[in-house]
């Protein structure tokens, strides 16, 4: 199962319960300390001050925090407790939620925003939870996702080494680590930048557009309620 990139949901939230006293550290490991920045840019892109944000599988509340410094208020929602647990100790300006991003558990436009920082990518339906990300969005109302991509350019031989050989290896250093074999074969099966956009489109959403960082390996998709 980890080989394919494929779990079922229940698997995928053990195993995020089970990493997520590693979670944080890892993060940082894996992106150099640039996830934070990417995660403030991501809200500092669709959060407007006053905004009702949902940022969905939150995991340990990062990108739920940038988007409350851009003004918004929020609600982090994720199916992992373990995950809440750790979100819940870092704020309490956030409304911490267990829910599913494929079953949100909120009215039809609800929020301003709907943000996912590294978390579509573990939904077994992508396209229903584009779409019930577009139901909780009001007419006009932003999408922003940041999620790990592939490289086109000359980084990804050291994308394949640094995400196929080493963070794996990296992982099992760590208590409950182990998991993280399961990021590269993850990502291998994720769409790709142009694919993405066109299912955020298909789900709704108009003026996608997407950017990357650091080279290809994140990128960045936002996009506007119809």
């Amino acid at each position: 199962m980890v080989e394919t990139g494929r779990l079922s949901p229940d698997a995928v939230r053990r195993m995020f319960d089970r990493i997520a006293p590693v979670y944080d550290v890892m993060n940082r490991v894996m992106t150099a300390g640039l996830d934070q920045r990417w995660r403030r840019i991501t809200a500092q892109t669709v959060v407007h001050p006053g905004d009702r944000v949902l940022d969905a599988a939150c995991g340990t509340g990062d990108l739920a925090l940038a988007a409350v410094r851009a003004g918004g208020r929020v609600t982090g929602l994720d199916f992992s407790e373990r995950m809440l647990e750790r979100a819940r100790r870092k704020s309490v300006a956030v409304e911490w939620v267990l829910g599913d991003l494929t079953s949100l558990p909120f009215e039809d436009e609800s929020f301003e925003v709907a943000t996912v920082g590294f978390g579509v990518r573990n939904v077994e339906d992508l396209d229903g939870a584009l779409r019930e990300l577009r139901r909780v969005l009001g007419g006009g109302g932003r999408v922003g996702i940041l999620e790990i991509t592939r490289p086109k350019g000359p980084l990804r031989w050291f994308y394949a080494l640094w995400f196929d050989r080493i963070v794996p290896l990296l992982g099992k250093v760590l208590p409950g680590g182990s998991a993280y074999s399961y990021l590269p074969a993850s990502v291998r099966r994720f769409p790709g930048t142009d694919e993405l956009a066109e299912r955020l489109r298909g789900a709704g959403f108009e003026e996608v557009r997407y950017r990357t960082f650091a080279g290809g390996i994140v990128a960045l998709h936002t996009g506007v309620a119809l």
